[in-house]
């Protein structure tokens, strides 16, 4: 399920993420996915560490889908290097890059996750 007021609150979620750099511990992908993810559910899943990016991202119990059905809110997966970010709007989604966010295609995604 999504929260009543996901939309609000994914959105307050990209301003706050717009001008914030990566950081390798304290602002990743994966953080900012999990933040993602309980701004549109309202709950934070539970995620195992495992050898590859997109088996941590299985773990946390979402459906897999195919990039090209994703909407607003759902996770995906950017190759070269792996890195996991959010779909913003029609065909982009957003990532950490090293002064804030970045958007790329969601073509350019190779996984995605359904919230909610």
């Amino acid at each position: 399920m999504r929260h009543p007021d996901w939309a609000t609150r994914l959105a307050a979620l990209l301003s706050a993420a717009e001008t914030r750099a990566f950081h390798p511990r304290h602002w990743n992908c994966a953080l900012f996915a999990l933040a993602a993810v309980e701004a549109v559910s309202g709950t934070r899943p539970r995620v195992r560490v495992l050898p590859d990016l997109p088996a941590s991202a299985d773990s946390a119990g979402f459906p897999r889908i195919p990039p090209a059905f994703t909407r607003m809110g759902d996770v995906v997966l950017a190759p070269d290097p792996d890195r996991l970010g959010i779909v913003v709007d029609g065909g982009r989604a957003a990532f950490i890059g090293p002064r804030g966010l970045t958007r790329l295609p969601i073509t350019d995604c190779t996984t995605a996750w359904r919230i909610g």
